[in-house]
């Protein structure tokens, strides 16, 4: 099934990203981050075909279409992929079934925090557990529940984000929990910084920005140019403007999407003022304004009114290129780190 030849680590590398690979199942401990809209099959297959680890994106799906993409991705590959769940999606606990009877090899709660028994369905169909956490407290209960490694996400990173730097985190959760294999995310872009988060523990890193300019990503084209023409400081976070209407920060290029959503909000404050919705329904349209405008930019090209979802390290892309070619300047640029390290240890 799989025609693809895999990324290898090099010898210098094998040792130190030992743990990540061989958790996910794969070649490389370089895991493609799950983004509404665009870690469809095709990128996620092609991740994983590649030697790196693909995470499919449930979003918001109807079940049936989910379940289908779940069946697409089998068909593309043989090799271990994630399915990524939204703990605060309408369709969730659907998604979350679907992903145990179709056995798939890794699963992934995102959005916020699972139950107990959520986690405890998920590794009883045969799936290893990964949980984000953006604190201590919610690492410890992770782990307590059984998760199998963790995701700590700065801030840095792009769409729905926490409100802790990468760097802060690492201090945090990875030298505080060595006893599981815990994956960095947020501002990562070059295989040196992969190289250093590994020496410092981590068992590997997840990218999505990076991989938007994968020829092999189905975005659109206009989505890629802009994403080519920014800088760091233009991946804005959108603020909360009240208590009353808790929102997730989301963090994008800026454009007409983030003005809108700030005009959204202001709207739904007023109406739950007046009682014309209450804070869950309120919530649900936020959610459901980011689902659609992404898709606006992502998918059909509207890069004026559509939501740019980016990290920071936006800035540092510079063209589409292969997936493999990608991959392989990931590889190489963390060896080198590594041969660099090596050369201070030795004075």
């Amino acid at each position: 099934m799989n025609e693809y030849k895999p990324v290898h680590p090099t010898q210098r590398l094998e040792a130190i990203w030992k743990r990540g690979t061989e958790f996910l199942g794969s070649d490389l401990p370089i895991m493609c981050g799950a983004m509404t809209w665009i870690s469809d099959p095709q990128l996620v297959s092609v991740m994983s075909n590649h030697g790196a680890f693909g995470a499919l994106a449930a979003g918001n799906m109807p079940p049936e279409m989910f379940a289908e993409a779940v069946d697409r991705t089998f068909e593309m590959t043989d090799r271990p992929f994630a399915g990524n769940v939204i703990t605060i999606a309408p369709n969730y606990l659907d998604h979350l079934d679907i992903l145990c009877e179709k056995k798939v090899s890794h699963i992934i709660f995102a959005g916020s925090l699972p139950r107990g028994s959520e986690v405890k369905k998920a590794k009883e169909s045969g799936a290893k557990v990964l949980c984000f956490a953006s604190t201590a407290s919610i690492a410890k209960r992770m782990i307590s529940y059984g998760a199998d490694g963790l995701i700590l996400e700065g801030s840095e990173a792009g769409g729905h984000i926490g409100h802790v730097s990468t760097i802060v985190l690492l201090q945090e959760i990875l030298f505080q929990f060595p006893e599981i294999p815990i994956f960095v995310a947020g501002g990562i872009a070059s295989g040196k910084m992969i190289a250093h988060l590994t020496l410092m523990g981590a068992a590997g890193a997840q990218m999505g920005t990076r991989f938007v300019l994968a020829q092999e990503c189905g975005a659109h084209e206009k989505f890629k140019e802009v994403f080519i023409k920014a800088r760091a400081r233009e991946a804005i976070s959108t603020p909360q403007y009240s208590a009353k209407l808790p929102v997730v920060s989301v963090r994008a290029l800026n454009n007409h999407a983030m003005t809108h959503f700030g005009e959204l909000q202001l709207d739904l404050l007023e109406k739950l003022r007046v009682g014309e919705l209450n804070r869950t329904d309120a919530q649900f349209k936020v959610e459901e304004y980011w689902v659609g405008s992404l898709r606006n930019a992502a998918v059909d090209g509207d890069v004026e009114h559509g939501s740019l979802m980016a990290g920071q390290s936006v800035g540092m892309l510079q063209q589409v290129q292969p997936l493999r070619t990608i991959l392989e300047e990931l590889v190489a640029d963390a060896d080198q780190a590594v041969a660099e390290v090596r050369a201070r240890l030795a004075g």
